[in-house]
Parts: structure tokens; C-alpha cells; sequence
């Protein structure tokens, strides 16, 4: 597999414009880690030139600023997708931030732990844990990055749309070292043909597996089925799916938008006839650009001037 270097030579000036900077995601040693050497690999896909990261286990925030003249004090954490077994890093992460920057939003692709027995001491915790320490850093260094600590969302595609619904249904309980008491509540979610349930009738069999292994309780799978998480103090959640996508089905996100009205959560969804799973930004299969979608809600939460 190609080392991620290769990809700094191949495409320098966008990484030189647009990538800001990335940083450890702990300061020190890394909570709930088993030492060992770093084993994560990057390649480029042949067919669809999309960057993937394996077996990864130093976590990192990469940091994308929008121009101080644009800024508008929002910010939003990318937790790209793949299943809990790699990371889509381009088209689920990079991508998708420049996009939110041209807009004057802040964006943070969070490289967070893939789920390994071999690296870590609960596998189970650790994607969690790397996303409650995303929202405590951006909140903490909110004026450095010029953000409104008040307005800090999060977006996952597919199993990270499992891990940016755990973020936003679990975060009660902190995981992490939390001295200040910062708020590990995100103020909005947006999640991209999400995984949502663990359920066997419409959960993502794959994801929950690597998350969670083989054989789970009943208890475990009830936990992580985030659409029976809901409750009223839910964040404001926007939900974007494809109705004939068999990688993981649709009834992901009808049920948690379904949740989230019986809990009187403000809301909204976008559901595309077709397109399948993991286009990306962009469903060929329609004109209906959802990233438009989503500024328009966002402006209607009041989280965009």
C-alpha cells in the first residue's frame, strides 16, 4: 500500500492552500491505547482515485479555515465513513470540507481509531472517545480558530454517520478526560446515508461486527442502535439517503428522523430515488446538490447568518 507521503507529492497545492494544519488529537499518550508500532497505510483507488487509511491508530484533526472575510463563526467536525474497517477520507472527509469553507464554515476531518483488539484496550470506545475529543478541542480552542463555541456541528457518512449519532445521543457520558467540563453536546448534526441501527432487521451488519465483534448482547446492540437514543435534547439533525441504497438501508435514517419528530427535534431530510451508497458529495443520479440542502437548514437553525 502506498504511504500517505505519496499523496503530499502528488498533490501538493491543495494540500499547501487548503489543508490548514493537523494535529494530534491527544496531547500526550493516546487514552485506551495498547502500545505497538503505527501500522496505518494510505492508498489511492484506481477506479474511483479515492483516499482510503487504514489500521489507523494515532488519531488526528485536520484543521480547514475558511478566510477571516467569509468566516461566520460556525464549525463542523467530518467523521468520514467505511465501515469501521478504514476511512474514506477524500470524498466522506477532505472533500467535503473544502466545500463547507468556501461557505465560511470552519471544517475538521477527524481521523479517528479504527475499531482493533490488537491496538486497543476496548475497541468499542475508542471512535467514541476520538469523536467527544474532536468537539472538546474545537470548543476549546474556539477563539483561536475564530468559532462560536455555540455553534459546533457534526456530520458522519455511513458507519461515520453511526459514530457522529453515537456523538450525538451518548454524550452524557464523557470518556475522556474533561477538566473544564466542556460541553461534548454537538448543537447540530448532519448524516450522509448514515449507519443508525445495530438492529438484525435493518442495521449494517458489517459495522456492527467490527465495532462490537461477533456476538453482542442484546444490550449492546440496543445501545448502539442510536434511533432508539433519541430524546428531546438530541441535537437538530439533517439526514441525506438514497432509497435504493442496499449498503445500508434507507430505514436508517427514516427511523431516526421518525425519532427525532416523536421527540420534537427540529429536523430534516433529503431522500434521492436513487444513487445507491457513498457517492459522496454528489449523486450522479440527480441534479439536487444536498450540500445546497444543508446550508439552506442550517440558515433556518439560526447556525448560519
Amino acid at each position: 500500500m502506498k504511504k500517505f507521503r505519496l499523496l503530499l507529492f502528488s498533490f501538493p497545492f491543495a494540500l499547501m492552500t487548503i489543508a490548514q494544519q493537523t494535529i494530534a488529537l491527544y496531547p500526550g499518550p493516546i487514552p485506551n491505547s495498547k502500545p505497538g508500532p503505527d501500522k496505518e497505510s494510505s492508498e489511492i483507488t484506481s477506479d474511483s482515485h479515492i483516499l482510503i487509511i487504514s489500521q489507523v491508530s494515532r488519531p488526528t484533526l485536520t484543521v480547514y479555515l475558511p478566510e477571516k472575510k467569509i468566516a461566520n463563526g460556525a464549525g463542523i467536525i467530518i467523521f468520514p465513513g467505511g465501515g469501521y474497517h478504514i476511512l474514506a477520507a477524500s470524498h466522506e472527509g477532505s472533500d467535503v470540507a473544502r466545500q463547507f469553507v468556501e461557505h465560511g464554515i470552519a471544517a475538521f476531518v477527524l481521523k479517528y481509531r479504527i475499531p482493533d483488539d490488537a491496538t486497543m484496550v476496548d475497541k468499542e470506545t475508542g471512535p467514541l472517545m476520538d469523536a467527544q475529543r474532536a468537539i472538546q478541542m474545537v470548543r476549546e480552542r474556539a477563539v483561536a480558530w475564530n468559532i462560536d463555541p455555540r455553534r459546533v456541528g457534526i456530520m458522519g457518512f455511513s458507519a461515520g454517520g453511526h459514530l457522529a449519532s453515537t456523538a450525538g445521543t451518548h454524550y452524557s457520558k464523557a470518556l475522556i478526560d474533561n477538566k473544564y467540563k466542556t460541553s461534548l453536546r454537538p448543537d447540530f448534526m448532519v448524516l450522509v446515508y448514515p449507519v443508525i441501527s445495530f438492529s438484525d432487521s435493518i442495521g449494517h451488519i458489517g459495522s456492527r461486527d467490527n465495532l462490537l465483534g461477533k456476538n453482542p448482547t442484546e444490550e449492546k446492540i440496543r445501545a448502539y442502535s442510536n434511533e432508539l437514543q433519541v430524546t428531546a435534547a438530541t441535537p437538530p439533525t439533517f439526514l441525506v439517503h438514497a432509497k435504493d441504497d442496499d449498503g445500508v438501508k434507507v430505514n436508517n435514517s427514516i427511523r431516526f428522523y421518525e425519532a427525532l419528530g416523536k421527540n420534537k427535534v427540529a429536523r430534516g431530510i433529503y431522500l434521492y430515488e436513487k444513487g445507491g451508497h457513498g457517492f459522496g458529495l454528489n449523486n450522479p443520479t440527480s441534479p439536487v446538490k444536498w450540500m445546497d440542502l444543508v446550508l439552506a437548514w442550517l440558515k433556518g437553525q439560526k447556525i448560519l447568518n
